[in-house]
């Protein structure tokens, strides 16, 4: 099991505004500190925590961060009207478009995804297979 990821950051707040335009839709909650921005989803008491955390931070060489060449995180939305409304967000707090939300004909008939950057540059895609909707082909 993943216990967490993290991407570097050379500016948190660009960071955050990025982050912060979808990832509290997916139920993920901020805790941010001076070594970068955390994201968690919610625990309940006597629950044991949901994996994994997603990390924004600083680099620790000190050298500018930067997106790994083939890397992408991936999360996972309710629905394709979710994956497109949580991509136009990202897009309007700093993003950029690396794919519009669509099917894709690599993946399954259910499999909805769209894709970016985030300011760094790290990939991001944000995708939906929910069974009850209509798939590629139908």
């Amino acid at each position: 099991m993943i216990a967490y990821v993290t991407v570097g950051t050379d500016d948190t707040a660009r960071a955050r505004r990025f982050y912060s335009a979808f990832m509290p839709v997916l139920g993920y909650r901020l805790k941010e500190g001076p070594e970068g921005l955390s994201y968690s989803l919610p625990v309940a008491p006597g629950e044991t925590p949901v994996q994994p955390d997603f990390y924004v931070k600083p680099t620790f060489d000190g050298r500018p961060a930067s997106a790994g060449n083939g890397a992408m995180v991936v999360f996972e939305a309710r629905s394709q009207a979710q994956v497109r409304a949580l991509h136009a967000a990202a897009l309007a707090a700093g993003g950029t478009d690396e794919g519009a939300p669509g099917f894709r004909a690599a993946y399954g008939p259910q499999f909805y995804v769209g894709y970016l950057r985030d300011p760094q540059g790290n990939k991001i895609a944000l995708f939906s297979s929910n069974p009850a909707e209509a798939g590629r082909d139908e």
